[in-house]
């Protein structure tokens, strides 16, 4: 994977507590952390939205390290007493994942494992003098924008439950923020890929079927706009984001170059190196149209730019998919 430095950071000795650290984004930002010196406390609850398996084999890296240390908790009904002791800032990560299953009575969970985790951990968090409180929101919570690209400032209109429940993050970490003081930083991740992603996420399946010679579902036209941000960028502005983040801001994190869901599958198919074919479906209930970010905020504060092409991002994220593949064929002929 490429890996792409950052300019004197400042986290080294530094006591760092991520949620959701066995995950897509939080395994890649651990890792991210202990190479700058900084120890690490993750925590994980291991919901079974897609295999354990996968979260344990993403922190294979990071459990090398003696500066990290993983704690299973859940977030919303768990014990949190001791866990932000001798904290220097949190990274909360920890969310009920995916648009679509927000509908109807899977709401439930969205509610208990985003909204009530994200208050216990905030409440946890006050009185602690903590340098920073980072939190994960998510584009989402602007539905299908007035303006593109899209600045924070913009009126939130979500369009799904699960945007809902990141704009009531995003509420939460503001009454904390006024009333006890916990220096909460939001940042609006825009659809972040890359190696590890999740088995559900878009490009994950678009990869899997494409080198399976399968059919691509794709909802409605294709034509809708998405701002794709590779993980390492995502990373890397969310560890600027410990250090500068300015309490209670809530700063863009895109890509910055805007492409239609069709291109990109496109642009899979030659980096895969496999013809692509579409299978047309229904649009679905929550998708926002278009998402494109305005990420001026984010460069003018933190310092932060993306970096990476998508081109780039697909490649890498190609790469390590070959990788993993090469690994369980070795896998099945030691068994055999």
């Amino acid at each position: 994977m490429v890996v792409r430095s950052l300019p004197g950071s400042t986290l080294a000795g530094q006591r760092i507590l991520v949620t959701g650290a066995a995950g897509f984004i939080g395994s890649h930002l651990s890792e991210r952390l202990l190479a700058e010196g900084a120890e690490v406390v993750g925590v994980d609850g291991f919901t079974d939205f897609y295999p354990a398996a996968i979260k344990r084999a993403n922190l294979a890296l990071a459990r090398e390290h003696d500066a990290f240390a993983l704690h299973r908790i859940d977030l919303a009904d768990g014990d949190l007493d001791g866990l932000l002791d001798d904290v220097d800032a949190v990274v909360h990560l920890a969310a009920q994942a995916g648009v679509r299953g927000s509908f109807g009575e899977g709401f439930a969970m969205y509610v208990r494992n985003t909204v009530l985790a994200t208050q216990r951990l905030l409440e946890a968090a006050a009185g602690r003098g903590l340098e920073r409180f980072v939190y994960a929101s998510s584009s989402s919570v602007y539905g299908t924008a007035d303006r593109f690209p899209t600045a924070e400032g913009t009126d939130r209109r979500p369009v799904s439950p699960y945007g809902i429940t990141k704009a009531t993050t995003e509420d939460l970490a503001s009454v904390y923020h006024q009333t006890r003081a916990v220096p909460t930083v939001g940042l609006r991740y825009f659809t972040v890929y890359g190696p590890r992603q999740r088995p559900d996420m878009a490009f994950s399946r678009f990869f899997a079927r494409i080198a399976a010679g399968e059919k691509v579902p794709v909802y409605g036209t294709g034509r809708q706009i998405r701002d794709f941000t590779y993980v390492e960028d995502i990373v890397a502005g969310t560890v600027a984001a410990i250090e500068h983040g300015v309490p209670g801001r809530v700063y863009n994190l895109g890509g910055g170059t805007p492409v239609a869901l069709s291109d990109a599958i496109e642009m899979i198919g030659e980096v895969v190196g496999r013809p692509v074919l579409i299978e047309r479906r229904d649009p679905p209930m929550g998708e926002a149209a278009r998402t494109g970010s305005d990420c001026t905020l984010a460069a003018r504060e933190l310092g932060w730019r993306p970096t990476f092409t998508l081109r780039e991002g697909l490649e890498a994220q190609h790469a390590w998919l070959s990788e993993q593949a090469g690994a369980a064929r070795s896998q099945v002929g030691l068994a055999a």
